[in-house]
């Protein structure tokens, strides 16, 4: 049950790096082209703003997941750091549940935000329902409650490649 699970994790988290990337790839694309029609061709194209912002929440909330499940996101340790082991240990555990309780609250909300959306449209592209544009939220919510479970039931995420600077709370205090 534990490799299935942790295995089912990985792929959610490849999943969520290839989603998150090609939205960047993408963004990397369609800003140039908004700039480019604004400012060389005088005739502003009205979608390219609009896109980059979706393709912005994608890799906010997609991206977001996958770096909680490597121990590569944002956050201040210097605290953490200071404390004695154990206290290190609870700290490190509650944070946890903290990022597990506000991502089932993005979940939960998210997807009220999404129904209550649902039948309008974006002006830009009018094929394009706004409570579609708002799925990465409880999408992303979603994906970090099942990484924060994989978490607190078996530790941090096994196998996985972190950059030499970045090394989690975890590590240095085993060191």
């Amino acid at each position: 049950m534990r490799q299935i699970f942790r295995r089912s994790m990985d792929v959610l988290y490849w999943i969520s790096v290839t989603i998150a990337s090609l939205a960047f790839v993408l963004i990397s694309f369609v800003i140039p082209y908004g700039v480019f029609t604004r400012y060389v061709l005088h005739n502003s194209a009205g979608w390219p703003e609009p896109a980059s912002t979706l393709m912005a929440a994608v890799i906010t909330f997609f991206g977001a997941a996958a770096c909680y499940r490597v121990d590569v996101h944002m956050r201040v340790l210097v605290f953490q750091n200071m404390l004695p082991p154990r206290l290190k240990f609870i700290s490190d555990k509650l944070s946890d549940l903290v990022v597990g309780a506000l991502s089932l609250f993005m979940a939960y909300w998210g997807v009220m935000l999404c129904i209550t959306t649902w039948h309008q449209y974006i002006d830009a592209f009018p094929w394009l329902r706004v409570g579609v544009s708002y799925l990465p939220i409880p999408i992303g919510g979603a994906i970090t409650v099942l990484f924060v479970i994989e978490r607190l039931l078996f530790g941090p995420a096994p196998d996985v490649i972190r950059p030499a600077h970045a090394t989690p709370a975890r590590a240095a205090a085993q060191e």
